[in-house]
């Protein structure tokens, strides 16, 4: 599904860290309540295609951001720069751009965590929330160095992303294949228990992309949901950005956990959407049962059969019966 640029258009998005330039899906009537739809690593507006007119025709007025460091919207050089608080200021300047006091807010992966951030920064702006794939779980611990106590000396890609330069320079050599192991590492038609700690490779040279795409086999060619014109959008849009960006928002994993740990639990109404084959939430769905006793206003989850990581992608008629039904529950 093609998006009409006619309704991509940049937003400044100045406030108190200086701001950056956001290309942003703007569609829907002016002064009908506002979605906006966070996309999360390694992804950008495109990914939510299928969920735009569903919205719309559901009287919805549509904002859709490539986040800071994604496509061809602003990529700073500063690590800092990928703080929760900005992104999360980022998206309540888009809020500010259309005169709205208020939205409902969608995030998947780490747009879910900058969402879920977002509604404890800024709880009067944010009317309802709904997140996809990731889980309301606040860290125990700095999350470094939980992940440091729990794999070793074994490979955890997030650890491996903290490290100068050698994540952006694997992926960015070949962005074409980054991604199409990425996309089947976390697809439905590949999921498989995740192996034991002690079957992992070493942390001291393995890269992201041998270990990724040994667990997932990657298959020849691309998963039956995503047409090769839309892997190609998403290849042409990370040859643009790079990846310095969207691996510097893992790299302010600590930072993010310092400035929300003493944080109240999001206040709005909340619900959450997963996929049953989700390497996320499909070996641990306890966290998201454990929901219902953190949030104060959480009324509920659809789990999609068959759906993997790529929820809204892999899924999307489905999906997009589960976000309406869970907007009228936000209600």
């Amino acid at each position: 599904m093609n998006i009409d640029s006619s309704r991509v258009r940049r937003v400044h998005t100045s406030d108190e860290f200086g701001g950056v330039d956001l290309d942003v899906i703007d569609t829907g009537t002016p002064g009908n309540p506002v979605i906006v739809l966070c996309h999360g690593w390694p992804e950008s507006k495109h990914s939510w295609r299928h969920q735009i007119e569903p919205l719309v025709d559901a009287g919805y007025r549509v904002l859709v951001p490539d986040q800071r460091g994604y496509g061809s919207s602003s990529a700073p050089r500063d690590v800092a720069a990928y703080r929760s608080d900005r992104l999360s200021s980022d998206l309540i300047a888009l809020l500010d751009d259309v005169d709205a006091e208020q939205a409902t807010f969608v995030g998947h992966d780490w747009g879910a965590l900058v969402v879920w951030d977002l509604a404890r920064y800024h709880p009067d702006r944010v009317s309802g929330l709904i997140n996809v794939s990731v889980p309301y779980t606040p860290w125990p611990m700095q999350p470094t160095e939980m992940f440091r106590a729990t794999y070793g000396d074994r490979f955890f890609y997030m650890l491996y992303f903290q490290l100068p330069e050698l994540a952006e320079n694997e992926l960015d050599a070949d962005v074409a294949r980054s991604l199409r192991t990425v996309i089947w590492s976390g697809s439905g038609e590949t999921a498989a228990p995740p192996p034991p700690t002690d079957q992992l490779p070493p942390m001291a040279g393995t890269g992201l992309l041998d270990t990724w795409g040994s667990a997932a086999g990657v298959p020849d060619g691309l998963p039956a949901w995503l047409p090769a014109d839309d892997f190609h959008e998403f290849v042409n849009q990370f040859m643009t950005s790079g990846f310095f960006g969207p691996i510097s928002w893992y790299r302010n994993l600590d930072a993010d956990w310092a400035l929300t740990k003493d944080l109240p639990a999001p206040p709005m109404p909340t619900a959450f959407i997963g996929g049953d084959k989700d390497m996320v939430i499909a070996h641990r769905m306890e966290y998201v049962e454990s929901m219902a006793v953190m949030l104060p206003d959480y009324r509920g989850h659809v789990i999609i059969p068959g759906a993997g990581h790529w929820t809204q992608q892999e899924k999307p008629a489905e999906f997009n019966a589960a976000l309406i039904q869970q907007l009228n529950a936000l209600l």
